[in-house]
């Protein structure tokens, strides 16, 4: 991110612009909206800004800008449409203490407009860095249709309100107000009674809430999915928007978290196999806790809770401490990555089963049915086995598997660094090695397509062992 996004207090301020020709005229249309005090320097300005003036809503002064202009400005606009004026103001306004933007020159200026959705006091911030303006004004098109006009009122009388409803007590409660107030009983009484019904459809709103018994704190265990935000449920999305506290794994994608209200207090419970870990019961006492004090938590889980999730543990320990929980399933990690190699788990006249394992369990190596994996046309899903693939390659081996199986290694399924290795059970350990993101090893599966790395040292499987295998 080049550009921070913040809103500035601009109320009786001098915002100053230099530039009388279409540029400017452009940004005072913009400029207008605020209740700042605006300037504009030109020596042959345009029959709008001279209209602006002569109404009082601007000063114009007609001349160049020249130094000592910007006194007392927090905003500075150079839109003199000539690069060379342009840079010269900028540099003269720079030097008295504004914040400067070059009209169509991103390069140069200390600051960007972005494009905006106005419903004052609720404004829509759309910015690019420049990279994309006809997207910015695609989005902007789309949430005019969607926010309506009436939202701006709404929302001049929920400012005027926040004292009273801070009766109410800080979270959840409040929350809950607010949420019944802008989406129903605010647009209610818009309709019914006009602006007029408003303020006695907020205190009686409030009212109501105030009556109310608090309700428990509970606990929602939630699948993230693998990592591509896209892959997020719609129902753990309202989940990780409603909580007030979220406990995730250390595999939990950055941008799902970004999906937490600001307000969140965000907890890491990392896990990571052969190395440094939460314990679980660590896990347990803070979802105990958090939901004892009232709070709404989201146990936020890489995957499907219920897959080597240790999900049972966790409702165990919440229904003896008598804390209410429900599960929201999210799409597992073989899921995404066996649909990022072009194949089913299951066909026809290969396997009409397919297993998934874990490379190891709270012992150490997990110990599976190596005889029934190492048969022809079986298919596995093994997580969590780079560390164990030597073991899982020694255990099939050793009960006959064919070295030449195909193996399909996919990391960081579902990701943009996703990244897929094919190879053979007898390459599977130099597949896996240097990995460091999480992933999914298929036994018995080999990519429809050609965009995966071939192992290079790892011997290929002849045409007639591939139709054994597939």
């Amino acid at each position: 991110m080049k550009h921070f996004p913040v809103f500035l207090a601009v109320e009786g301020r001098r915002i100053v612009v230099s530039g009388g020709g279409e540029a400017a005229v452009a940004k005072l249309r913009l400029l207008m909206k605020t209740d700042a005090r605006i300037a504009v320097f030109a020596d042959a300005p345009a029959p709008e800004i001279e209209t602006l003036a002569r109404s009082g809503k601007i000063t114009l002064v007609r001349r160049a800008f020249a130094p000592g202009d910007t006194a007392g400005a927090v905003l500075f606009y150079a839109a003199n449409e000539d690069a060379a004026e342009d840079a010269r103001v900028a540099a003269l306004a720079e030097a008295g203490g504004a914040l400067v933007n070059i009209v169509d020159n991103l390069e140069d200026s200390r600051f960007i407009t972005p494009a905006i959705v106005d419903r004052d006091p609720v404004t829509v911030a759309i910015g690019t860095e420049g990279a994309a303006p006809v997207l910015a004004r695609a989005i902007k098109a789309e949430l005019e249709e969607r926010l309506p006009p009436v939202l701006g009122v709404l929302a001049r009388f929920g400012k005027a309100f926040r004292k009273r409803a801070e009766a109410l007590p800080f979270g959840g409660r409040r929350r809950a107000f607010w949420a019944d107030y802008y989406f129903r009983a605010g647009p209610a009484a818009v309709e019914t009674g006009g602006e007029a019904a408003v303020r006695p459809a907020l205190d009686a709103l409030l009212t109501r809430h105030l009556a109310r018994q608090p309700r428990a704190g509970r606990v929602d265990l939630v699948g993230a999915g693998p990592g591509d935000p896209e892959l997020l449920t719609l129902k753990a999305r309202k989940a990780l928007d409603a909580a007030d506290v979220v406990i995730h794994d250390r595999l939990v994608a950055p941008e799902i978290l970004e999906l937490a209200r600001r307000e969140a207090i965000l907890l890491e419970a990392g896990k990571e196999g052969f190395g440094p870990h939460t314990p679980q019961e660590t896990i347990n006492a803070a979802m105990i806790g958090h939901a004892r004090k009232g709070l709404h938590v989201v146990r936020l889980k890489s995957g499907d809770p219920g897959v080597f999730g240790r999900l049972d543990e966790e409702i165990g320990a919440l229904e003896a401490a008598g804390v209410a929980w429900r599960v929201i399933p999210g799409l597992t990690a073989a899921s995404a990555a066996v649909a990022a190699i072009g194949q089913s788990l299951t066909r026809r006249g290969r396997n009409s089963s397919v297993r998934i394992l874990t490379g190891h369990d709270v012992r150490g190596f997990a110990e599976h049915d190596w005889r029934q994996l190492a048969r022809r046309g079986e298919v596995a899903a093994v997580y969590m086995g780079k560390k164990s693939a030597r073991f899982v390659q020694g255990r099939l081996m050793m009960h006959g598997a064919d070295p030449a199986t195909p193996v399909t290694v996919v990391e960081n399924a579902s990701r943009p660094e996703q990244q897929t290795v094919a190879t053979t059970l007898a390459g599977l350990p130099a597949a896996v090695a240097g990995m460091s993101g999480p992933a999914i090893i298929f036994l018995g599966l080999a990519p429809r397509h050609a965009g995966a790395t071939a192992q290079p040292d790892a011997p290929q499987e002849t045409p007639e062992q591939t139709a054994l295998i597939r």
